[in-house]
């Protein structure tokens, strides 16, 4: 077992795939408890120079020369077992740990361990509980699977008991943690490449859930039959938060102001508690709120404090992210990469100010396209000009079974039309002969998308 946090540990540490998200935060836990941390990654991006300007080395390309005088390699699951500098890793002998396992060590040192899960809404929802306990002064570690820039990035180095994460549900990494509070925002398909069905990741989420004692706390939406079925079993207390009246936690009142910004009165446990105005839009983001509510309210964070802190919250990174404007057109960038997603997003821009709505969407993965290709169609449908590029293949291999040009067809079948793009060059120049003033133009998908916008406004 990976000895990080026995007393004089100093162990060498290095990262493969440095450069992802988790896998970043979780080198400055261990670079700021006197580890020697290096990694690797396939290029510099803005995460890498973050790490090397807090003296990480980062190299970029992957080799089995990163491995000298390295005690212990961690890496994401989504890499290949025969990648090189791996497989040298377990030849040599090394200890090798997988990207949530160490998350499962390093939450596991904290006595009270809060885990939010759910096929949507997971980044956004800890962002929100991290600044709640950040503003009452509970002084929390958080590991972000985002950038939130009152953190001051994707991870916050706390000094108490409070241990703040995400929980993933693909291949399961959730199983590694141990919470003793557990948020389950939702449940829908996803990740076809590893779940089997729906029954495959209903019985991990149910799993997830029986992690929590009964001592702890399960904060979920039972109003979603999926998610109702996997709380039954659970051994915690269940507190219930959602649209219907009710929940324990739930909205009355819900507004949206010119800006599409929506305020609500929240009500927790039958108290209707001040009304609090949100600077980030849709409905989705009023459920997300009220589980950071119900998550601070176990904890004995004082709602004004709750609410002063939902109220500041303007968004993570890639989370409806507005970048500027160009031709009088605003572009926003967003991560939805999920059909639900992408109607949530659209949803919420259909509430701001527009002309017109114009999605420009990257698929990612080909086993979702394929899958949720019918959902996609319909959830893209919403926009009122639609581009889509090429699919984002991320940890997957082009087997010639699906093509954006397949989601076009299926959305032309719903009677919208939609434009296939063969680069991003394409994409920009199509956008900048045909946006008019007041028009929305929206980025998204969980890939490299977001350069569109940059290539628009840079160029304006």
């Amino acid at each position: 077992m990976f000895g990080f946090d026995e007393p004089g540990a100093r162990l060498r540490v290095h990262f493969i795939g440095i450069g992802g998200i988790s896998m970043s935060g979780l080198a400055r836990i261990l670079a700021t408890r006197g580890h020697q941390v290096t990694g690797c990654d396939r290029k510099p991006s803005h995460i890498t120079e973050m790490l090397e300007a807090s003296g990480i080395k980062v190299r970029t390309g992957h080799d089995p020369s990163h491995l000298a005088e390295v005690d212990a390699v961690i890496h994401t699951a989504a890499i290949r077992k025969d990648e090189p500098e791996l497989a040298a890793a377990r030849e040599m002998g090394l200890i090798v740990i997988e990207r949530a396992a160490l998350l499962g060590q390093i939450a596991r040192a904290h006595p009270t361990r809060i885990a939010v899960a759910g096929t949507h809404g997971k980044t956004t929802t800890t962002g929100m509980t991290g600044l709640i306990l950040d503003l009452a002064g509970l002084d929390p570690t958080i590991s972000l699977g985002g950038e939130l820039e009152a953190i001051g990035g994707n991870v916050r180095l706390g000094g108490s008991e409070i241990f703040l994460t995400e929980a993933c549900e693909y291949v399961e990494s959730f199983l590694h943690l141990a919470p003793t509070i557990a948020v389950v925002l939702n449940v829908e398909p996803d990740h076809p490449d590893f779940f089997r069905d729906l029954n495959h990741l209903k019985s991990a989420f149910s799993r997830f859930v029986n992690l929590v004692p009964a001592s702890g706390r399960v904060v979920t939406r039972l109003e979603l039959p999926i998610v109702a079925e996997i709380a039954a079993g659970a051994k915690a207390e269940v507190v219930d938060f959602g649209l219907d009246p009710s929940a324990d936690f739930h909205p009355e009142q819900v507004q949206f102001d010119s800006h599409g910004l929506p305020s609500f009165i929240p009500v927790a446990y039958g108290r209707a508690l001040p009304r609090v105005s949100l600077e980030v839009p849709g409905i989705h983001n009023v459920l997300n709120a009220l589980a950071a509510l119900a998550v601070a309210d176990i904890l004995h964070v004082p709602p004004e404090v709750s609410l002063a802190a939902l109220h500041r919250f303007s968004g993570t990174k890639r989370r409806f992210e507005r970048k500027g404007f160009v031709s009088g057109a605003e572009v926003i960038d967003d991560y939805a990469h999920h059909p639900t997603e992408v109607k949530a997003t659209l949803l919420a821009a259909r509430n701001c100010p527009h002309n017109r709505i114009w999605c420009v969407f990257q698929p990612h993965t080909y086993s979702r396209t394929k899958s949720l290709l019918s959902e996609f169609a319909d959830a893209l449908s919403l926009a009122d000009r639609i581009l889509l590029t090429d699919i984002y293949a991320a940890r997957e291999i082009d087997q010639g079974e699906i093509h954006a040009r397949d989601l076009a067809k299926q959305i032309s079948s719903l009677g919208h039309e939609a434009f296939y793009m063969s680069s991003f060059n394409e994409a920009v120049e199509h956008l900048r002969s045909n946006l008019q003033s007041g028009d929305l133009v929206l980025t998204m998908g969980a890939g490299d998308i977001s350069r569109i916008g940059d290539m628009l406004l840079q160029g304006d």
